[in-house]
């Protein structure tokens, strides 16, 4: 018996006439209307399956368990869920920041279920150690937590701009509603989760063909990372640099997206 009342509360939607599935998941600070000028250009194609990730500010925060998302893993659980519930049997999943490493689990945990991963603006590591340059120090981290926690207002008005990265106003407006939306207890708490990820250890277990898709510029993950991706997961692997800047080219260039977005599912 489908779980409906979790449906429901991850807001899954399944949109689009296609024979073929097409996932798109989102990353921290967002929630699933940050594909809402990427997605009508599959749905004519694809059934295009959109939720909301837990810690989400659109998802009723009683329903974050912070007994159960201390790990990636919990949010992989809702995946799988999601779609086995919807009686998925096979799925290209596109998945944004955090949501590319949980693709990545997914993958591993039932590769069956996927016939591509495509990894936008993915980390398998932020932080710096030894020869791997994750792109933050430890010190950097905690500065970041610190400002969350004394003021989560005035961290989102900084933080906003420095993430969409290009020249959008409406993007950094958008991405600051969806930061805002998140209760900060919550965005700490994921943040911290995020932060302490690890996944460099099983990347070689992803078996999926993977696109790594790069922004030229990101504050959060250097150019240098996708090329770690592709060289460390363990199936066929693609990198494309977007022509943008930022870390949320969903929001700051979507029709650039669209265009490598169809590239990339279509090999």
């Amino acid at each position: 018996m489908v779980n409906n009342a979790r449906l429901d509360a991850l807001n899954v939607r399944v949109l689009g006439t296609g024979d073929r599935v097409l996932v798109l998941a989102h990353g921290f600070g967002t929630d699933q209307s940050a594909w809402q000028l990427v997605y009508p250009s599959f749905t004519p194609y694809y059934r295009v399956i959109l939720y909301d990730l837990v810690c989400a500010g659109s998802v009723n925060p009683d329903h974050f368990d912070f007994s159960r998302y201390t790990t990636l893993d919990a949010f992989v659980d809702d995946l799988i869920f999601i779609l086995d519930s919807l009686e998925v049997q096979r799925c290209a999943f596109v998945g944004h920041s955090v949501s590319a490493m949980v693709g990545i689990l997914a993958s591993i945990r039932r590769p069956e279920l996927f016939t591509k991963l495509v990894l936008i603006g993915a980390s398998p590591r932020f932080l710096n150690d030894g020869d791997y340059h994750g792109g933050f120090e430890q010190s950097e981290i905690d500065r970041v937590f610190a400002a969350m926690k004394a003021n989560y207002q005035a961290w989102v008005n900084g933080f906003a701009p420095l993430a969409v990265g290009a020249d959008v106003p409406a993007a950094v407006q958008e991405f600051s509603r969806t930061l805002f939306n998140m209760r900060p207890d919550i965005s700490l708490f994921v943040s911290k989760v995020i932060f302490s990820s690890d996944l460099r250890g099983v990347l070689g277990l992803v078996k999926v063909p993977c696109c790594i898709l790069q922004t030229a510029q990101d504050v959060s993950v250097p150019a240098s990372v996708a090329i770690y991706l592709r060289d460390h997961l363990g199936g066929r692997n693609t990198v494309e640099m977007l022509d943008t800047e930022g870390h949320l080219p969903h929001l700051s260039a979507p029709q650039l997206l669209v265009r490598k977005l169809r590239r990339a599912l279509a090999r």
